[in-house]
């Protein structure tokens, strides 16, 4: 192996150690927010998952600004600093919330972390800088094991660490993102060539004109996109509702969440990791794209209606196999845009994501907690988890329709860069 190629590991190593970083932060704290809310706010279960509920909206709202603009800024002077200076902040934020006395101080640590956490976008274009074709998609799935891995890692290691102390999940997750930062510093080499860079324009790095700048692609790519909110709102029924229906239904602890966060973290890490990696290849990034928002759909379903605590775990493996969906679609849009745009490109789809995250965890606890309130008239705490999956068939609809007539990604022309 040359030099180069073991330096452009180790750069993709780092990339998903970011990514992965970044998402921890997020999930570390989902298991601890139950207790931690109930006491600092004196509330119960149902009441605390809508403070939560709140405060992934105020982090979503900050993301959903700052990504275009991050993106656009590593379009102007490269990933490297844009990368190195968000992973600082997140040491910064997260070493603030693991003191905050108040639920105030945690909305002002959400607040910080929303803009640490654009960097995904800079992350992401990294990627596809060094990446084409079909390995391009498959490098996305880096990104899919990164994120899926870190977010439920997260929810198990703050699982466990809260039983030591509540606070002790923010101190590590702390630690980790500046020792990456140190480490980033050292290994991380530029992705973007000085002709491919653009000058910063403050009207694209709108995040509403990024958004409206998506329309711009093919019908079959916009109504990709439209399948890809959908799917993103769905999945907020797991990603913020768990610890708290868990607790509900089947009176877990955190221990029992971190041990159910590790099993999903090992399936994720598989399927996303390494199975994706065989599927692209053999099936094509329709099928897969098909398939995985399909298993999604499944997923859901199953925990909607489930009855004893230990099926939770038989209901995360068609869940978690939904991640083949994501990876490819995510390959398929990228596919379709220029290399002087895959910043502005990823910028748009944070965004995106980061209004999925604004929408949906706030309508999924909403939904979790009118279900699960004393006197509620109908007592259901599965019905986040139905709604999610009938969007899921929703996204499935839109997304044949939007492969009718087209080829599949291997046998698309690689786009031309737009002036």
């Amino acid at each position: 192996m040359t030099k180069t190629a073991e330096h452009g590991k180790a750069a993709l190593g780092f990339i998903f150690i970011t990514i992965f970083v970044d998402v921890l932060g997020l999930g570390i704290i989902i298991p601890v927010l139950p207790n931690l809310l109930e006491k600092l706010g004196h509330v119960d279960v149902s009441t605390a998952s809508q403070y939560s509920g709140w405060l992934t909206f105020t982090y979503a709202t900050m993301q959903f600004i700052f990504a275009p603009v991050l993106g656009n800024l590593s379009d102007k002077i490269g990933r490297r600093p844009v990368l190195l200076v968000s992973l600082i902040g997140f040491g910064i934020d997260y070493a603030l919330m693991a003191f905050a006395p108040t639920i105030a101080w945690l909305f002002v640590g959400r607040i910080i972390a929303g803009i640490a956490g654009a960097s995904t976008t800079t992350a992401t274009a990294y990627i596809a800088d060094v990446s084409t074709g079909e390995k391009r998609a498959a490098n996305f799935g880096l990104v899919g094991a990164a994120t899926g891995l870190g977010f439920i890692l997260g929810i198990g290691l703050g699982g466990f660490l809260s039983g030591v102390w509540i606070r002790l999940p923010f101190i590590v997750a702390a630690s980790l993102a500046l020792v990456n930062a140190a480490y980033g510093y050292f290994v991380l080499p530029e992705s973007l060539s000085k002709e491919n860079r653009r000058e910063f324009n403050w009207k694209r790095a709108n995040p509403v004109g990024s958004l409206l700048r998506l329309r711009k692609y093919s019908r079959a790519v916009s109504t990709l996109i439209t399948a890809y909110t959908i799917v993103y709102i769905a999945q907020k029924a797991v990603e913020h509702v768990l610890p708290f229906y868990v607790i509900e239904k089947f009176q877990w602890t955190t221990y029992s969440i971190g041990a159910l966060g590790i099993f999903i973290g090992a399936l994720i890490a598989g399927i996303q990791g390494g199975l994706v990696r065989w599927t692209i290849p053999k099936f094509g990034l329709r099928k897969n794209i098909m398939a995985g928002i399909a298993f999604y759909g499944i997923g859901l379903a199953m925990i909607s209606v489930i009855n004893t605590g230990w099926m939770m775990y038989l209901c995360m493996i068609p869940y978690c196999l939904g991640g083949l969906g994501g990876t490819a679609l995510q390959g398929f849009i990228s596919d379709h845009v220029p290399a002087n745009e895959q910043g502005e490109l990823q910028g748009a789809l944070t965004s995106l994501v980061s209004i999925t995250t604004v929408i949906g965890p706030l309508m999924m606890t909403s939904i979790f907690h009118h279900f699960t309130a004393k006197g509620a008239a109908v007592y259901f705490p599965g019905a986040p988890y139905l709604l999610g999956a009938i969007m899921m068939f929703i996204a499935v609809i839109l997304a044949y329709r939007s492969f009718k007539g087209t080829k599949d990604s291997h046998e698309i022309p690689k786009a031309t860069p737009h002036i």
